[in-house]
């Protein structure tokens, strides 16, 4: 057949080019084609229209048409039929059209052929003469045409996604690179790249965690599109060898940023056997726990409302369940979790020590398909599927919780008659309108309620969601608008005693717009700019009482609203191979709003109720405080070696927003306050440097980091301080400075049957308030240790495969106790009993360790099942050492007496079914 094509394209050739015919309007077609093959479909369009089909039958044989053309032309109905089969066509001048693989055939030679001219294509009135966008690139043995021929041209831009061929959602975090050039970018969020190449012919290499490294031959003409599908990595050999981005930690250019994806996850032991990401992140070099239990982390010694925690964009304000010991974020719905400790990109802004930023996956594209598991204390499903087959997907999970019977069997007769019970709700939509737009939509619904041995009930509630449109405006720049919106509230009641019964409520409320853009100015040059905006709304305590015999009188405080926003420009220079530098500059503006009154003090006293001097009235939107501010973002990189490199980085942060609370762990009391005429924002400084080295073709990684920072006007409180109900807070509330300083140095291993990683960690977070006013002068104004001041850390996250279905885990942690203030002693006043507290944070609690163990067994491998599934058997705190969850004092018969509540005591095995179809 090939031969036959050659002959008649010379034949063909040579009468188009001593001959001329007059032009005939191209058939309009209609009509309704279903479940057609090629052949019978060709044949209705000749039976249709004077035109004839030429293609080899054998290489058209599982192609099928589905179409249903109204008054369309004939080119378009082809291209739609053709175009998802990779298939090209020609028409000449006598009506007859040719389908082949690849490129289309050239219907007519150059007029100057004869006389030794070369030979290149003619032009003609036909769209397919030109490469098209190729919507999906499957084949490597083919060689991609991208853009069409230019003279004198010297650069072209090659963009387009890398999608999973099975389910259809983006790959984050590939590689694509060329290799001659030596020129390489990271998939987006999106899994979107762009690469600025002279024009030639390239291969393209496409390289990413759990996809197999994957190859595109093009030939690459002017600016065009390659839309890339991979396969999943899935191998039956007994050793998984992982080499995708092997060297990031030493080529790429951030650094302080941790990568997690559902994979790793899953494989570190939790307390309730489900897999948890914050439990995962406290794993990480510089992240420490606050407490047994707890989910609040603290992030290079900053507090615990310092990292801004998003997820799909959107702000979650408490980022836990029941009591802490489950994370708000159901495992089945993620695809990538970022930890960003140092070198923050400028687009993100509001917190002073990290940004946690979660994305959940797109769904599956292609067919439905769900997952899930049953645990001992919740369950949780996930189901997804396509909208409309390879443009829209959906994506919905849920949890929930039936934990009584387990707080019933523990020790503590508190907890034992408690109860608790918690639900969430995700869902997410992804549609594609065309090549140049697509919208995305991420909704969050979460409740907990417990009640403890008293009368107190508590519950509290997250809401969230964000909605993107995305647009490509060429192959160099896309942008991406986003609208957020965030809420917590909770709820104390207490109801026992209808004398006293009443209920404390709080709410915040987070409304936010942003425009982000990316523009690939060349292979040197990547500048990121935008603009962005968020309004608070702050109900910050309000107390009724509860039914007709309630003798609590009514409270509320003065709502809250600010108005926050930024823009910022970064741009990454790779000066040479060896050398990158990456610059970015955030602009903040804050603005403190009424409707409010604001107390006046007396000028050169301390601020208390006795010292008020006037309270002026600001009017609904009247601006109470203004603070703004640039945010420097450095960071440099070095290439030593292949295998080894230096970076350095700057950042400074401003906090516009401050959590109040009376313990060191995350509470669902804890209230927000925002800045004001008096609670200056919080501002920090951070430098750092680091050192990489990968051992063994880059399977083993070694990274030694060290920084210093400092904080400025971050929010500590007076001695007796009162946070709820305070209609004079600021009497209350310090501005302090701070510091801290470390030292972080990371092994991991991710290849062969044992990986893993060890991390240690030296830090100290010290504090300072050292005010001109004796009242507001803690510990005689010397530094001393804050909440989060935990010198030594050591974490250990092992795994080993003993086969294909069976694996083991093992974690390991071990950090110093946190501060303390202890009461010292009793003395009496006028015959009135009072304490004598040491030094504030001068003792620790014990030591904290813990080892925890898990077996993973998985079902049989076979492709075809109806469900594939696996069962996880864990043991944690294997031990049974009893970490103190808190301390607390109590005075017995004129004497202080401490005491230790461990509520993990003792090991605590549990087992998870999961399941995915």
């Amino acid at each position: 057949m090939k031969y036959f094509y050659r002959l008649l394209l010379l034949v063909l050739g040579c009468v188009g080019s001593v001959s001329s015919y007059a032009q005939t309007p191209e058939p309009v077609i209609s009509g309704t084609f279903r479940g057609l093959t090629l052949e019978q479909f060709v044949r209705q369009l000749e039976a249709q229209t004077q035109y004839r089909f030429f293609f080899d039958s054998a290489a058209v044989k599982q192609v099928k048409v589905t179409l249903q053309p109204q008054e369309q032309s004939l080119t378009s109905v082809l291209q739609q039929a053709l175009a998802p089969v990779d298939l090209r066509f020609a028409i000449d001048a006598d009506h007859n059209v040719f389908i082949t693989p690849g490129r289309p055939l050239v219907t007519t030679l150059p007029g100057n052929f004869f006389q030794g001219g070369v030979a290149t294509p003619a032009a003609t009135d036909q769209p397919v003469a030109v490469a098209e966008p190729v919507r999906a690139a499957t084949n490597p043995a083919r060689l991609y045409e991208i853009g069409s021929p230019r003279e004198g041209l010297t650069k072209a831009t090659l963009a387009g996604h890398v999608r999973e061929a099975k389910s259809g959602e983006p790959v984050l975090g590939a590689s694509v690179y060329i290799e001659a050039p030596a020129v390489g970018v990271s998939t987006d969020q999106f899994g979107y790249y762009a690469l600025t190449l002279p024009p030639g012919r390239y291969t393209l290499n496409i390289r990413g965690i759990g996809i197999r490294n994957t190859q595109r031959r093009i030939l690459l003409h002017s600016d065009g599109k390659l839309e890339v599908e991979v396969e999943e990595d899935i191998t039956n050999l007994k050793e998984v060898v992982i080499e995708a981005e092997k060297d990031k930690n030493v080529a790429g250019m951030q650094m302080g940023l941790e990568k997690l994806d559902i994979k790793t996850i899953r494989q570190v032991p939790t307390a309730f056997g489900e897999a948890d990401i914050l439990r995962v992140v406290l794993t990480l070099p510089g992240v420490k726990a606050i407490g047994e239990g707890s989910t609040g982390i603290s992030v290079r010694g900053g507090g615990t409302d310092q990292n801004l925690i998003l997820f799909n964009d959107a702000t979650v304000y408490n980022p836990s369940h029941l009591f802490g010991f489950f994370s708000a974020f159901n495992p089945d719905m993620l695809k990538t979790v970022e930890l960003y400790k140092s070198a923050i990109p400028a687009r993100y802004g509001g917190r002073l020590s990290s940004v946690l930023d979660i994305a959940t996956r797109d769904g599956n594209k292609k067919k439905f398909s769900g997952s899930g598991g049953i645990g001992a204390l919740t369950s949780r499903l996930t189901l997804e599927g396509p909208i409309i087959k390879d443009k829209s997907s959906f994506l919905i999970g849920a949890r929930t919780s039936y934990s009584d019977w387990l707080l019933h069997l523990l020790p503590n007769r508190d907890l034992r008659e408690s109860s608790a019970s918690f639900y969430d709700l995700s869902a997410h939509i992804s549609h594609e309108l065309n090549e140049k737009n697509s919208l995305y939509a991420t909704g969050y619904l979460s409740r907990d309620r417990f009640k403890l041995a008293s009368d107190t009930a508590y519950a509290y509630q997250n809401r969230s969601g964000s909605l993107k449109w995305k647009h490509i405006f060429s192959n160099r720049l896309y942008g991406v608008l986003t609208g957020t919106f965030s809420q917590y509230q909770y709820q104390v009641a207490s109801e026992r005693n209808p004398v006293t019964a009443s209920e404390l409520s709080y709410g915040i409320t987070q409304l936010g717009g942003q425009a982000d853009f990316s523009f690939f100015l060349n292979a040197k040059h990547t500048i990121d700019f935008g603009v962005s905006t968020l309004r608070y709304r702050v109900q910050p305590g309000r107390l009724v009482p509860q039914g007709n015999e309630s003798l609590i009188l009514p409270d509320e405080l003065a709502r809250e609203q600010a108005q926050e926003s930024a823009l910022y420009l970064s741009d990454r220079i790779d000066i040479t191979s060896r050398l990158a530098v990456s610059l970015g500059l955030r602009y903040s503006l804050y603005q403190a709003l009424g409707p409010r009154d604001v107390n006046q003090y007396l000028p050169g006293a301390p601020r208390s109720t006795g010292t008020i001097v006037d309270t002026v009235r600001y009017g609904a939107g009247a601006t109470i405080a203004t603070y703004h501010g640039p945010e420097y973002r450095v960071s440099l990189k070095y290439a030593l070696t292949d295998n080894s490199s230096v970076k350095a980085s700057y950042n400074r942060t401003r906090q516009y927003i401050n959590q109040l609370s009376n313990t060191a762990s995350l509470s669902p009391t804890d209230t927000w306050k925002l800045s004001d005429a008096y609670v200056r924002p919080q501002v920090g400084d951070q430098v750092s440097v680091g050192y990489y080295h990968n051992f063994r073709r880059n399977t083993i990684e070694t990274s030694v980091e060290t920084y210093y920072k400092r904080m400025h006007d971050f929010v500590d409180y007076k001695n007796g301080a009162r946070l709820l109900l305070n209609h004079h807070l600021e009497t209350d509330l310090i501005n302090a400075e701070g510091k801290a300083y470390g030292v972080e140095v990371s092994i991991k291993k991710s290849t062969g049957k044992l990986n893993g990683w060890l991390n240690y960690t030296y830090s100290r977070s010290l504090v300072q308030a050292n005010s001109s006013f004796a009242a507001e002068r803690i510990n005689g104004g010397k530094y001393y240790p804050s909440n989060f001041d935990k010198p030594h850390d050591v974490m250990l996250a092992g795994n080993y495969r003993f086969s294909r279905r069976f694996s083991t885990s093992v974690n390991f942690n071990y950090s110093t106790g946190r501060p303390i203030t202890l009461p010292l002693a009793l003395y009496y006043v006028d015959g009135v009993p009072r304490v004598y507290y040491s030094d504030r944070n001068a003792y620790r609690v014990p030591d904290y360790y813990r080892v925890d163990f898990a077996m993973n067994i998985e079902g049989g491998h076979k492709a075809k099942k109806l469900a594939h599934s696996s069962w996880t058997v864990s043991v944690y705190n294997l031990t049974g050492r009893r970490n103190p969850y808190s301390v607390y004092f109590k005075t017995q018969e004129g004497r202080v007496a401490g005491y230790q509540l461990s509520i993990f005591g003792q090991p605590i095995p549990t087992v998870t079914y999961n399941f995915k179809f």
